[in-house]
């Protein structure tokens, strides 16, 4: 298996991208029985408040052997669905005997998702759900930069937490993974064997839309066929490698590393099934179309 670079020299490329949270907590409760019922209990008080990033990463090693595979899971008022996805994920991982841990990176959620998070750590234990409370809605991008400081594994995933993405798909991704030794797996809704569940006519015309724009003017090549698509698996390196160059921080981040590491590095595709989410609501409105379009011309006229 590839070595991971030193911590430091990762956690320094982390703070060319975007400054550590300032007021937010990395929690790691003691693991402990229960059940994702019990998410909705009170949880404990708050502890080790993260100042930088040198503070995060010790204290998510935990002491323990460090797991193959990291899921970078960021949260917005997805109470209901993250006790179902880390469960799911809890599933695939334990399916195909490998180890692995999920970083929650949670924003202040005004319905009280670093409460759930807080009790799933309990349910699944604390080398399995760590916990990254960050002071707002700070974007996706530094969601993911924060992420990946306090992440371990050699392998990083990342997939949304509102359960669009089935879990059941990792093993494939890991699979093809090892088949070619590919730096990155992409999953694809535009493949044969690929599609969206529970979408109308307007929101699949959009998400066409916004893939030809993003084709048309990125020009990626003919690895990646779902430039907007967001459930991928990376060697831990490329990420490292990306991060510091990259000029996106909301939606369009995803998609600027994508467009990135289909120039650089060796890059596959598997087919999934999108699904709609089950509970909440799409954070997808008008103001997230024009910033995806901003996005969109910022990444065209810089790289």
């Amino acid at each position: 298996a590839p070595q991971r670079p030193p911590r430091a020299a990762a956690r320094a490329r982390g703070r060319a991208v975007d400054p550590p949270c300032t007021q937010g907590t990395h929690s790691a409760a003691n693991p402990g029985a229960g059940a994702p019922e019990a998410a909705l209990a009170s949880p404990p008080p708050l502890h080790n408040r993260c100042t930088s990033s040198s503070t995060l990463a010790p204290m998510a090693a935990g002491g323990g052997e460090a797991p193959v595979y990291s899921v970078l899971l960021p949260t917005y008022n997805e109470r209901q669905n993250l006790p179902l996805i880390l469960m799911l994920l809890s599933e695939a991982f334990d399916e195909m005997g490998e180890t692995y841990e999920v970083v929650v990176i949670e924003d202040n959620s005004p319905d009280g998702t670093a409460d759930v998070a807080r009790e799933m750590q309990r349910v699944l234990g604390a080398s399995r759900v760590v916990l990254v409370e960050r002071a707002g809605k700070l974007g996706l991008g530094t969601a993911y930069v924060d992420g990946l400081k306090v992440a371990r594994g050699r392998f990083v995933l990342i997939l949304d937490a509102d359960l669009s993405h089935h879990p059941k798909y990792i093993k494939d991704m890991v699979r093809k993974q090892r088949e070619g030794d590919y730096d990155v797996v992409t999953g694809t809704r535009y493949r044969r064997g690929g599609g969206v569940a529970g979408w109308d006519l307007r929101r699949k015309l959009t998400s066409r839309v916004a893939n030809y724009l993003a084709f048309t003017l990125l020009n990626p090549g003919p690895a990646v066929s779902d430039l907007t698509g967001s459930f991928r698996l990376f060697k831990r390196e490329v990420l490292e490698q990306l991060f510091p160059r990259l000029v996106s921080k909301g939606y369009v981040f995803q998609m600027e590393i994508i467009v990135r590491a289909a120039r650089e590095f060796k890059v596959a595709e598997v087919p999934i099934a999108f699904v709609d989410r089950l509970y909440g609501e799409s954070k997808l409105g008008g103001a997230e179309i024009v910033a995806y379009l901003h996005g969109l011309w910022t990444i065209f006229t810089q790289i």
